[in-house]
């Protein structure tokens, strides 16, 4: 029976830029302001964080910088997917190296895979590190998506501990949690399915909304973990307007954004990612503002 790698929310960090540049003390900044919120895992370097657009010492300067940080009493978990196997493995083994406590591997996209390519692809970065390996399945974004079938067989791999799911599809869930009973946990990918996951059985979420509410979004886990599930629901309801004003364009923009209104990073971008419309700020002040939001 393996050990779920972290239990209720964990927040999937942005990266502020400033001038251009890897703005280190403002990350620092806001994982400081995680571990104060007791914030139960901290991803770096994944979807939220822009790590396409990250070269190799900026990942490198961010990985060390959370790890020192959390001095392994949170973990660190480590954005290493790729669409190159043997690129994923590099990362993978460069976490390894940083200090990290596990990783998360998004499914291969564009060149995509079959459902045989999946379980080699996993298997092979899974192989090539001792950490603690998530699958990251986000159709949207990768235009592949894994089955229960294939999460069945990644499950017997000791160092695949779970998926991060982002699908949407709650039948899949269900079929992947009645399949992988033997410790594989369940993330929601979606904050707004957190609580619903959590009664089937998920163990949390990783979350880009913790970027801005991270106390809310532990007690939402939380309340769930300890069986208040109606409670869980009536604040997972709450959420509902500042959520869907969080992702009313591709994240990272509206969180960035909300981020900066607050004054906690600056408003800056890498292409192809831009500035949000001045239709969908007003969205997402109006959210915020309604919500409580503060610093």
């Amino acid at each position: 029976m393996k050990s779920p790698l972290f239990t209720g929310c964990g927040t999937a960090l942005v990266t502020p830029f400033r001038d251009g540049a890897v703005d280190l003390g403002t990350f620092r900044a806001l994982v400081r302001r995680q571990l104060d919120a007791k914030i139960d895992a901290l991803i770096v370097c994944a979807t939220t964080g822009e790590a396409p657009t990250l070269r190799p010492d900026e990942r490198a300067a961010l990985i060390r910088s959370a790890v020192e940080l959390a001095a392994h009493h949170t973990p660190v978990i480590v954005g290493t997917g790729s669409n190159d196997t043997a690129h994923a493995i590099e990362l993978s083994r460069e976490a390894e190296a940083l200090g990290a406590d596990g990783v998360l591997v998004v499914t291969p996209y564009y060149n995509k895979a079959t459902q045989s390519g999946l379980i080699a692809h996993y298997t092979a970065v899974a192989d090539a590190v001792h950490l603690p390996v998530i699958v990251y399945n986000v159709p949207s974004r990768t235009g592949v998506s894994c089955t229960a079938e294939t999460y069945a067989a990644l499950a017997q791999h000791p160092n695949i501990v779970g998926v991060k799911e982002a699908s949407g599809n709650f039948a899949l869930m269900q079929d992947t949690l009645n399949r992988c009973s033997d410790g594989f946990s369940v993330w929601s990918g979606n904050d707004e399915d957190t609580a619903a996951l959590m009664t089937l059985g998920g163990a949390g979420v990783i979350s880009t909304a913790a970027n801005l509410i991270p106390g809310d979004m532990r007690e939402l886990t939380h309340l769930a973990m300890s069986g208040s599930l109606h409670k869980a629901g009536v604040l997972q309801l709450r959420m509902t307007d500042l959520l869907r004003a969080l992702f009313c364009e591709v994240n990272p923009i509206p969180v960035k954004t909300a981020l900066a209104r607050l004054g906690l990073c600056a408003e800056e971008f890498r292409l192809p990612l831009c500035s949000i419309s001045d239709a969908h700020r007003a969205q997402l002040c109006a959210a915020m503002d309604a919500y409580g939001v503060k610093a």
